[in-house]
């Protein structure tokens, strides 16, 4: 009867043993499962950081900055009165921006009669607009590349709106990949033949 006893208390404390033993593996399997989510967790979430940090710091940046603007004035036979026929843009790359391809950029025109979205192309047009080089650094115009480089925007407003009368306003916003700059300006109260204006 001892020996049946004492056979007895060491099954059930083999049991209680063996019961320890699977419940701590288990505990064990469940913290290296969850540490595994958590370490996946938290490298998508650097990624992701990173990632849309480095879209919003081109969002600020990679935009294109303009330098000047001028008119030039027409005399319209038609019309009787003097236009601005074209509105020249004077662009360069803004502070700490990265390449801006303006072959990929459009441009929302605002004009005093209606709108219009303009692409790059080979000529001016009612729905295109040029860009010709004043100082492009290494040859890759329609591309800003470096800060020196200065490309000029042309938009035929004659094709676009008839021309730009006298005290006549419009909205220009330069839309790249990464972001956009609006220029707003009003042609001067008188228009003399022949002549470049500032805008």
């Amino acid at each position: 009867m001892k020996d049946n006893k004492t056979d007895s208390s060491s099954l059930e404390r083999g049991q209680v043993g063996i019961g320890t033993l699977i419940v701590f593996i288990a505990m064990v399997l469940v913290a290296a499962i969850a540490a595994g989510v958590l370490i996946n967790t938290a490298g998508f979430l650097q990624s992701k950081s990173q990632r849309t940090g480095t879209e919003s710091t081109a969002q600020v940046t990679d935009r294109v900055h303009v330098v000047s603007a001028y008119g030039n004035v027409t005399y319209n036979s038609s019309m009787n009165q003097h236009v601005v026929d074209y509105v020249n843009l004077t662009v360069m790359k803004g502070s700490g921006a990265g390449d801006i391809n303006l072959s990929k950029a459009t441009i929302e025109w605002l004009g005093p009669d209606d709108g219009l979205i303009l692409v790059n192309g080979s000529t001016p047009d009612k729905q295109n607009f040029t860009v010709e080089p004043i100082r492009d650094t290494d040859d890759t115009l329609p591309v800003l590349v470096n800060q020196d480089d200065r490309f000029r925007i042309v938009l035929d407003t004659e094709r676009i709106t008839g021309g730009l009368k006298e005290r006549q306003e419009f909205t220009i916003k330069i839309v790249t990949t990464a972001g956009a700059v609006t220029y707003h300006h009003s042609i001067p109260e008188t228009l003399s033949d022949s002549h470049a204006i500032a805008l």
